[in-house]
């Protein structure tokens, strides 16, 4: 039976819905990067080296990477909101068990299930969310979604460290995962398949056809995206994962400090996320916005993680911090707009499988390794380098975009 929707409706659960989701992705983040807030405990109970640290960060975004675009897949097929609420579940009870494990080998095989269960939700449910409003604020929607992980981030830093402090680590992960089951509960109540589908927008040309998997990678441009995209999210993966060790190490600061303050620039990437987002929406092109987001963001993490840590290192760091996620706003719209929407959480799975595997898995591990050789201070000197080739790579699928429109169109 189909759902009468009343204009009253039309205004208010688009924006329901973009709540809710953004609260589980949230407690997705929040289970995730809690791990960062508990690295001095881990270290000193367990004696982990750096490497192994990294890993059990790395883990979790390399097993997002590999599973996306299946999981995702499955969500366009089975149905996005009962994959969001499958999903949720999965990787909040693998956060409570986080909270038991014994060893480095338990945690490891722990944070592995909770890369299963996020690894289609960051795909599915940005295209539940893009599929209830206007395609004209696809940027905008884009950025503030993938903010939600700095914000999760954020959430997961400074609320584990100072539970870590508190009560012991364990206990860090434990609140994670119950406030993922209660909010997966809420959507499976609040929101349903047929509600999404009665307030779906259809695009224009979209019609009942549902388009083959090979469109993924049918132009350069999207390709590009993938990749440039991808690669610029080393950077805030490296951040996300290293930011509290290094205040903890750099300016000698207790662990829940430097988790407070490592919150506060994780914070500010999520802010730059949403305003980079709106500003490219208001752009003649989305691909040079992105463009220039990157740069400012390598150039300001260069000349910060040069200088030695004190107060004229800490405003380059926040420069660069507010651009380093900026591209995933105009990057993310750019995949929608050379993407059908019958595959649109499909296409979100490839985007997020670069975005892992190529960033939030590689940035984590890399700078990791590099730490336990050269240190950690001089190992974050090296990471803004990799924005080189996320410029160079947006650069050519700017070039591109003309023409892969134009082959869209035919």
């Amino acid at each position: 039976m189909a759902i009468d929707v009343a204009a009253p409706a039309r205004r208010v659960f688009p924006c329901v819905v973009f709540a809710l989701t953004f609260g589980l992705l949230l407690s997705d983040y929040m289970s995730r990067q809690v791990l960062s807030a508990v690295f001095p405990f881990l270290k000193q109970e367990w004696g982990l080296t750096d490497t192994q640290l990294g890993s059990l960060t790395s883990v979790v975004a390399l097993t997002v990477g590999v599973l996306a675009v299946p999981l995702s897949l499955v969500g366009d097929r089975w149905g996005r909101a009962r994959s969001v609420v499958l999903t949720a579940v999965v990787w909040s009870l693998a956060t409570i068990g986080c909270a038991l494990a014994a060893g480095y080998g338990h945690l490891l095989a722990a944070r592995l299930l909770i890369g299963v269960g996020e690894a289609a939700y960051g795909s599915v449910g940005l295209a539940i969310v893009l599929a209830v409003f206007a395609a004209r604020r696809r940027a905008a929607l884009t950025g503030a979604f993938m903010a939600g992980g700095s914000f999760g981030s954020v959430l997961g830093v400074a609320l584990g460290g100072v539970l870590a402090a508190q009560f012991g680590w364990r206990w860090a992960f434990a609140a994670m995962g119950v406030l993922g089951l209660v909010l997966a509960g809420l959507y499976w109540a609040v929101i349903g398949e047929r509600r999404l589908t009665a307030y779906k927008i259809e695009e224009e040309g979209s019609g009942q056809r549902r388009a083959k998997l090979s469109t993924l990678f049918s132009t350069p441009a999207v390709v590009l995206a993938y990749l440039g995209g991808g690669l610029q999210l080393f950077i805030a993966g490296s951040l996300f994962a290293w930011l509290p060790s290094y205040f903890n190490r750099g300016y000698s600061m207790a662990p829940d400090a430097a988790a407070k303050v490592a919150a506060v620039f994780i914070l500010i990437m999520g802010v730059g996320m949403i305003v980079c987002g709106a500003v490219a929406d208001r752009a003649d092109s989305q691909a040079t916005a992105a463009i220039a987001f990157c740069v400012l963001s390598a150039a300001s993490l260069a000349a910060g993680f040069a200088l030695e840590p004190g107060g004229a290192q800490l405003p380059l760091l926040a420069v660069g911090c507010f651009f380093a996620g900026g591209s995933t706003g105009p990057t993310g719209a750019m995949v929608a707009r050379l993407t059908h929407e019958s595959i649109r959480a499909t296409a979100f799975g490839t985007y997020t499988f670069f975005n892992n595997l190529l960033g939030l898995a590689a940035g984590p591990l890399v700078t990791g390794i590099l730490a336990d050789r050269l240190g950690l201070e001089t190992a974050m000197r090296y990471v803004p380098l990799v924005s080189v080739a996320a410029i160079a790579l947006l650069i050519a699928g700017r070039a591109a975009y003309p023409s892969s429109l134009a082959r869209i169109a035919r």
